[in-house]
């Protein structure tokens, strides 16, 4: 006799299976399977007629023998036994069907359940890492329900995961399970244990060429920890205390002078920038740890003021200060080095923050701020961070962080570089909208924000809020006990500390909430109104569930994939999306609008929109067609700070010739030197620059509406 297969295969008939999987439903209630049951099946079957049965007829039969013998707990262990296997059988078709998929796939972004850009390489060691993400996702999503359920038992946990799948997103839940999300981190530690503390067997640097090999190290053993961005603040810094050490206290005096003979004999700044080369390059290397991806490196530029208050009072391990004149040097020669490394290969980090003081109607540090602009207009490409004091650091793609305390100590080293956000739960602003207008008005959609209750808008924002800062709590939670039973190791060697880092509550869809209630997205007095009854309301929240353990902030989040996932899950589930676009913006403006100017972007992000109430960030991408001159840089930058932009950036697509490998800084249709036409482009896909075919499908599209302007 042959046995149909769930699959349609046949087989010849097999009683040793039937009979072993009744053991083990005996086996599993602790009682033994009498002889008389095995005879009873054998006969059973031995009896049937034909000559093939389905695989699902013979399983409902031996349950039948089961149920009338009152065997009632066995046969509920046998069909535990049938729903576990089919269970596996349905997990492994799936595992199988994504490594289909991913095999036949352009990129892995398109492939993944998380798409991510920062994945260029398609290959076995990325499809084991992430055929893993929807293990990962339940895994995370479950220790997260058991720890809301420990903390609050009268809450219904059901409605955190209907949260999850309507007005919440919960980023990179599908990364390994249970990490924090970015991190700054102090130096202080490295210099003076190396990774040991970190599980590595590298001691303290004690030179320029071990400190820049065990830097290496140590940023890939942090990122292994994190989800997100790994941001070091100090590197140029400590790199700057090794050069002196190196060749004394004036070598940025002796910068041209040979040090290194050979068949390349290399001056003092060669050296430099051969090590520049050394770090930089091997940190975009993709990491195995991260699925593939590069880590995600951050540094900061700072002008004076942010220099003197982070680091005036520093002091290295040999109880020397920082020096802020070749510290200068040093980082000006960076920037300027990576902008024309580019040239030879587009390198995607690290992201580079300069850190701006405008107070008074001008830069406080006029030589820094003259500098970034002609690097601006000499196609480099960074994000510029400007407050009127140096109150915040801003060490990552736009997430920005209250410092509280800048001071240094001997015992924990730069308090004031440890900072960054534990989790990040973003908040769909247009299906919160949409819910909220439902159950006010029913199903209409003919009415405006002029007839919106503002009182009732806010205490229903509240109740949702309630709900998000529990399971951030409960995220927290989770996190400490990995932290207290050392399994962070980054926070127990001093990198970091917990209580420096914030949980964050993000926004996405807020355009599209806007344009739901009859706003357009520019300099109008219902906008401005609404912007600021969304961001006060939750900065107030924050401050009222601050504790000593736990602090939130409001960032205008990236949402690289999160806003394409919620633009379509909206639209499924009926509710109303602009057909203009494919995602939802993560920026005040609209990207594709075309009637609004560059100024009008940049004062959107600035203080009478914003305000403080956006205390982890928003960047205002300014998309241009052509590189400006320093000039109108000047006069941007300038404006920026007038208004209260504090984090902009200037995105010009790059071009690489696919023949050639000619690398320039603005698009062309064709090689100027090869004539080739097939060239690949790169663009910031949110925070960082990358090659655009490596974007997802969606990304593609919504790139493509992107309005690139000529002019300020």
């Amino acid at each position: 006799m042959l046995v149909i297969k769930r699959d349609g295969i046949k087989e010849e008939f097999n009683i040793d299976k039937i009979q072993n999987a009744v053991y083990q439903a005996f086996k599993a209630t602790g009682k033994t399977m009498p002889d008389y049951l095995v005879k009873m099946i054998d006969s059973l079957f031995s009896q049937l007629d034909g000559n093939v049965i389905d695989v699902e007829e013979i399983q409902d039969k031996v349950e039948n023998i089961l149920m009338n013998d009152k065997f009632f707990d066995v046969a509920k262990a046998y069909i535990l036994y049938r729903a576990k296997h089919k269970q596996t059988r349905e997990q492994v078709k799936r595992s199988l069907d994504f490594i289909h998929k991913y095999i036949k796939s352009d990129n892995t972004a398109n492939a993944t359940i998380d798409d991510n850009s920062n994945v260029s390489n398609h290959n076995i060691a990325v499809l084991n890492s992430e055929i893993h993400k929807e293990s990962n996702q339940e895994v995370n999503y479950k220790m997260l329900e058991n720890k809301v359920r420990e903390l609050y038992p009268d809450f219904d946990y059901k409605q955190m995961l209907n949260d999850f799948n309507s007005i919440a997103y919960l980023h990179d839940s599908s990364s390994q399970i249970g990490m924090p999300y970015c991190v700054a981190i102090t130096l202080y530690p490295f210099l003076n244990n190396g990774i040991k503390d970190l599980g590595g067997l590298s001691a303290k640097p004690n030179s320029l060429e071990s400190f820049c090999g065990i830097f290496i190290n140590m940023v890939f053993a942090i990122a292994a920890q994190y989800k997100g961005a790994v941001a070091t603040p100090s590197f140029l810094l400590a790199m700057d205390w090794f050069c002196r050490q190196e060749w004394g206290d004036d070598y940025i005096q002796d910068a041209d002078k040979v040090v290194s003979y050979g068949k390349k004999n290399r001056t003092i700044k060669d050296q430099i920038t051969q090590y520049f080369q050394q770090v930089t390059y091997s940190i975009n290397q993709p990491a195995s740890a991260r699925g593939g991806q590069s880590v995600f490196w951050n540094i900061s530029i700072f002008d004076k003021e942010f220099f003197d208050t982070m680091y005036g009072e520093f002091y290295f391990p040999d109880n020397t200060k920082a020096v802020w004149e070749s510290f200068n040097w040093l980082q000006k020669l960076y920037l300027h080095w990576l902008n024309q490394e580019r040239l030879k290969c587009i390198l995607t980090f690290p992201v580079i923050s300069v850190a701006l003081i405008y107070r008074d109607g001008k830069f406080v540090d006029e030589e820094l701020f003259e500098y970034t602009c002609q690097e601006y207009a000499e196609g480099n490409s960074f994000f510029t961070y400007i407050n009127d004091s140096p109150e915040s650091l801003s060490s990552c793609c736009r997430l920005s962080s209250k410092i509280s305390k800048p001071q240094f100590n001997f015992t924990n080293g730069q308090v004031g570089e440890m900072t960054g956000s534990k989790n990040v739960i973003t908040l769909n602003m247009n299906r919160i909208i949409q819910d909220f207008t439902r159950q006010t008005f029913g199903h209409r959609v003919d009415f405006e924000w002029q007839y919106i209750n503002r009182k009732e808008l806010k205490a229903y924002l509240c109740t949702i809020l309630d709900r998000i800062y529990k399971y951030q709590t409960a995220y927290n939670a989770c996190l400490t006990y990995l932290y207290e039973n050392g399994l962070l190791t980054a926070y127990n060697a001093g990198f970091i500390s917990l209580k420096k880092q914030y949980l964050t509550i993000g926004i996405n869809g807020l355009n599209q909430a806007a344009e739901f209630l009859g706003m357009k997205c520019n300099k109008n007095n219902d906008y401005k109104d609404f912007c600021n009854l969304i961001f006060s309301t939750i900065k107030e929240q924050n401050t009222l569930h601050k504790t000593k353990e736990l602090m939130f902030n409001t960032e205008f989040t990236p949402c690289e994939s999160a806003s394409i996932k919620l633009y379509n899950r909206d639209k499924k589930d009926g509710y109303w999306v602009p057909e203009d676009t494919n995602l939802y913006a993560s920026y005040i403006f609209k990207p594709n609008d075309t009637e609004i100017s560059i100024l009008d972007k940049l004062y959107l992000h600035g203080r009478d929109f914003c305000g403080d109430n956006l205390d982890g960030g928003s960047a205002a991408h300014i998309n241009l067609d052509t590189h400006l001159s320093k000039e109108q840089y000047k006069k941007l930058l300038t404006y920026a700070g007038e208004v209260g932009c504090k984090y902009l950036t200037f995105n010009v697509p790059n071009a690489e010739c696919q023949e050639c490998g000619f690398i320039t800084k603005t698009p062309i249709k064709e090689c100027p030197h090869c004539h080739s036409t097939k060239i690949d482009y790169y663009d910031r896909v949110i925070g960082y620059i990358t090659k655009i075919k490596n974007w997802s499908s969606g990304r593609q599209i919504e790139q493509k509406t992107r309005v690139y302007s000529s002019s300020i």
